[in-house]
């Protein structure tokens, strides 16, 4: 009898083992590869907005990788309505997703969504902006965004004459009257877009050569909610009218968005100003709109970021973490979300002008000739 016992205590003890193991849905096993076959997982893209030509293009992207790869996905966009991405989050957590990847409305408000996430056991790649205020961020891919920033201000001196081609001061003092419009608030990225910005013209702006003729300099003050263009529109239509109704010109203006560029053109021409003498105008995303305005020499520059490879880089990582991998980063110091410095993969930005749109948009694949007649 003593003999019979033991055999079924070590059977029971095998089975609790074995239960255990299976029943762990965030364990070892599930997150990092192990035992477990995720093969066919379910991966949650959530973009922020259908609004921007990018974002769709970026989410298509994605999804059609991950299928490739034979996982499922679950793909929302969250149309600008920070509590629809909250929902749209806790429904792929409900649906039984294994990763997360996901480019937010607002940085600080999927907290609970994201312990909820770390408590089942999946990973949360925030794509191209960070999700600030939570220790359950375990990935990050996006630009060199203060470059991004510096790359915009330095286009902007371009175009002025200020500096050439090479970067090289060209001995012009102006002064020039520019403008300066900055991101959403609740983007993190906004910041370093601005910080990289402002660091790079401070010096012009304090000898003079560059003035700021509406004094509005700050952050908080050039912030455009939303990113949304009608705002950036109407901002610059009250600029004008209350900065330069006696007649003074506008030369540059430093805009971090394709789409702000376009509201901030058609005020602008609303205004009186012709197409053939608009001032030297920045952007970014390299939106085929905007591209035709470059084409057409109405908006100056653009930072043409290869969304591309952001894409590949998110399912790089999504795919190494359901395979066991450690995905791979370059960047272990410059992104602290303010609880934690997350792992970052970080892409390099190309300034896009008339002059190099060809090579960089069309002979890359990017946008075929049609696409921006």
């Amino acid at each position: 009898m003593k003999f019979k016992s033991l055999i079924v205590g070590a059977l029971a003890l095998g089975l609790a083992l074995g239960a255990t193991g299976c029943g762990t849905r965030g364990g070892e096993a599930a997150t990092t590869g192990g035992a477990a076959d995720n093969s066919g997982a379910l991966i949650g893209i959530a973009m922020p907005t259908k609004t921007s030509e990018r974002w769709i293009k970026d989410g298509d992207a994605i999804k059609a990788s991950l299928e490739k790869l034979g996982y499922k996905t679950d793909l929302e966009y969250g149309d600008d309505k920070i509590p629809q991405q909250v929902q749209q989050v806790s429904n792929m957590i409900t649906k039984g997703a294994k990763v997360l990847i996901i480019a937010s409305i607002d940085g600080t408000a999927l907290s609970d969504q994201l312990d909820n996430a770390a408590k089942a056991g999946i990973k949360v790649i925030a794509y191209d902006r960070l999700i600030n205020g939570n220790k359950n961020v375990d990935y990050y891919t996006t630009f060199d965004n203060e470059k991004v920033g510096v790359e915009q201000a330095t286009s902007l001196l371009t175009g002025l004459g200020i500096l050439d081609d090479a970067g090289k001061e060209t001995g012009k003092k102006g002064p020039f009257n520019i403008e300066l419009f900055a991101g959403s608030p609740d983007d993190n990225n906004a910041t370093f877009f601005y910080n990289g910005a402002m660091k790079t013209l401070k010096k012009y702006i304090d000898d003079g050569t560059l003035v700021v003729k509406s004094g509005q300099t700050g952050f908080t003050q050039i912030a455009t909610l939303r990113w949304d263009p009608a705002t950036a529109q109407k901002r610059m239509q009250n600029l004008i009218a209350s900065t330069y109704s006696s007649g003074a010109k506008v030369d540059g203006i430093l805009s971090p968005y394709d789409g702000l560029s376009i509201g901030i053109i058609s005020a602008l021409q609303a205004s009186g100003y012709a197409s053939s003498a608009l001032p030297v105008i920045t952007g970014q995303d390299a939106e085929a709109a905007s591209v035709k305005s470059i084409i057409a020499g109405q908006q100056y520059s653009t930072i043409y970021k290869d969304t591309r490879k952001l894409g590949d880089q998110a399912v790089a990582m999504a795919d190494d973490v359901l395979k066991g991998k450690t995905p791979e980063v370059n960047d272990t110091t410059s992104y602290n979300n303010k609880i934690k410095v997350v792992p970052t993969f970080l892409l390099q930005p190309v300034v896009v002008t008339k002059d190099n749109y060809t090579k960089e948009l069309i002979d890359s694949g990017y946008y075929t000739a049609a696409d921006l007649k």
